[in-house]
């Protein structure tokens, strides 16, 4: 996937995960019909990470995107298929391709948005998403 840096000020990347369970792969369509069936334009998140770790784009770069209440202006939202067990338990699910996919995604997406900082949907809402502590799990991106 080539990625194309937004005309917008980006300064939030939020990562989400589907709140699906473990290995039920989510695409970016699965996640539009969803979004639609709610009375929204369209995906809400503008990339997807599927469990083989392939990334879609949801919804383009240059929208306002629908993934975070009060942040989605200046935000890019980014949401791995998973993050629940098979009782719909939160769980950190990430396949080792998506882990790999994320980290790649998210890198780039840090390079071409110096000013942006990485953040967990449950930073923002009283969610266990995206059933990982994002700031421990990518100190490593935060702080190159």
């Amino acid at each position: 996937m080539n990625l194309i840096k937004s005309v917008r000020q980006i300064n939030k990347i939020i990562l989400h995960c589907t709140a699906t369970p473990e290995g039920r792969d989510v695409d970016a369509s699965d996640i539009t019909r969803w979004h639609k069936n709610r009375g929204w334009r369209n995906n809400g998140y503008h990339y997807v990470v599927k469990l083989d770790g392939t990334i879609e784009e949801g919804r383009s770069v240059q929208m306002v995107g629908a993934h975070t209440i009060g942040h989605n202006v200046g935000s890019l939202g980014v949401v791995y298929a998973g993050g629940c067990d098979k009782d719909m338990n939160p769980k950190d699910t990430r396949t080792p391709e998506q882990d790999i996919a994320l980290t790649n995604l998210l890198s780039a997406l840090l390079d071409m948005y110096p000013i942006a900082a990485l953040y967990g949907h449950n930073e923002f809402s009283n969610k266990a998403c995206p059933s990982f502590d994002v700031q421990e799990e990518y100190k490593f991106l935060i702080n190159k």
